[in-house]
């Protein structure tokens, strides 16, 4: 009956902690092994436990060999002992002893205690681990259980979960007890227990924030090609739908700016432009670069890079405060945008075109190219040296013999070439 108690007892405990019998049972065999190593030493291996949690039966056994003479009691028993249950052994045969899991008195209970809140813990924290791995990416609600310098606690059925300072928008202010949106990051297992990690800040919160507000996003209509953020300041978003009949940016908008608002609010004001995709890069990247408008766009898509042109006032516009709105363009659309004022920008062309103006008059095949201007006196000494010293000589080279040069590379070849073209 003892053993019916026992299994009784804690399943008393397991029910309060949620533990399921099958779980139970493996605790209760892990215990009573335990009680036996603490007895009999940690290097002895001949025991073992079977539980059955239905019929309330605890077994332990130890196994040991008959022998004349016992020097090992741990591992060995006498044919008299032996015979006492198994008349029918002989010395050398294994022997099967029944422990009866009462003799085990008060250590029993004590160990039991300890034994079983630690293994409740451990059973708690995997369980949770398990639940939120599953979850990571996702939005959750709770409550601000605590606040700290460098981080709030929060409180998320029943977990803690963690809120870092550098996860923050700026412009969150918190109380105990209210509500907060965010996002779990990451799930990670510590000493402590396990540690969930919330964001604020990351482009997927925002994402899922669209998610939730825009049906059309989650049923795959409108796809998010991209999202870069200034988290607090401005983000950018880049739609696009699979349905020509559907508007991406309207859908996310909403009926009079209904969705996007409710997104707004929750990143307290923080500004939202939505871009409409495009496969041409100078459309998406002039889309992008909104709410400026560039006068011109110079683009280099093998790098990928481009050059926007502006008119003086709209520069400040189109870089935007501390820089976010040119940064967050290069990072949406993946092109390095370089902006420039148009004056500066047409001043450079200028001198670009009276360079070549004034090359262009003073060149003639004969010329030496010891005198073409942006060539060093090294460059035209080193091509004399290979029997090249006018500009006709330059001109009837193939480039195979003018890299024969020495210091001459098929860059600098290049260069060098445009100081001659016409």
């Amino acid at each position: 009956m003892i053993n019916k108690d026992i299994i009784d007892a804690f399943k008393i405990i397991a029910k309060d902690k949620d533990i399921e019998t099958v779980n139970l049972s493996y605790i209760i065999e892990e215990l009573f092994v335990s009680l036996m190593h603490k007895k009999y030493g940690e290097d002895n291996n001949n025991f073992s436990c079977i539980v059955n949690m239905d019929k309330g039966e605890i077994e332990i056994y130890q196994e040991k060999v008959i022998v004349d003479s016992v020097s090992d009691p741990v591992h060995e028993i006498s044919l008299k002992d032996a015979h006492i249950t198994e008349p029918d052994l002989e010395v050398g045969d294994p022997f099967i002893e029944i422990i009866n899991p009462a003799s085990f008195g008060r250590r029993l209970i004590f160990h039991a205690k300890q034994f079983l809140s630690q293994k409740i813990k451990n059973i708690e924290k995997e369980a949770i681990l398990q639940q939120f791995n599953s979850k990571a990416n996702e939005v959750i609600i709770g409550n601000v259980h605590q606040i700290q310098k460098d981080r709030i606690f929060v409180i998320h059925e029943n977990t803690e979960m963690v809120l870092p300072r550098d996860q923050q928008m700026p412009t969150d202010r918190y109380r105990r007890g209210e509500i907060i949106r965010a996002m779990i990051s990451t799930i990670s297992s510590t000493a402590k227990g396990p540690e969930i990690r919330l964001s604020r800040t990351s482009d997927k919160f925002l994402e899922r924030l669209f998610e939730i507000e825009v049906p059309e996003i989650e049923d795959g209509i409108i796809e998010i090609k991209s999202i870069a953020r200034a988290a607090g300041d401005r983000s950018k978003v880049v739609v696009h739908s699979s349905d020509r009949r559907i508007d991406a940016v309207g859908a996310c908008v909403g009926m009079r700016g209904s969705r996007i608002q409710s997104i707004v609010r929750e990143l307290n004001g923080e500004k939202i432009d939505i871009i409409n995709w495009s496969e041409t890069p100078e459309i998406l990247i002039t889309r992008a670069i909104a709410p400026a408008k560039p006068y011109d766009l110079y683009m280099d898509e093998e790098r990928p890079y481009a050059v926007a042109v502006f008119e003086d006032e709209d520069l400040a516009i189109a870089i935007g405060r501390n820089g976010h709105n040119i940064k967050l363009a290069s990072k949406v659309t993946g092109y390095t945008i370089e902006s420039v004022k148009r004056t500066d920008y047409e001043g450079t062309a200028d001198k670009d075109k009276d360079a070549n103006t004034s090359n262009e008059e003073t060149l003639s095949e004969e010329t030496l190219l010891s005198d073409v201007k942006g060539l060093t006196s090294t460059q035209s000494s080193n091509f004399a040296d290979n029997n090249i010293k006018t500009i006709s000589d330059f001109l009837d080279s193939t480039d195979s013999e003018l890299l024969k040069t020495k210091g001459i590379g098929a860059k600098s070849l290049e260069k060098i070439k445009k100081l001659f073209k016409n």
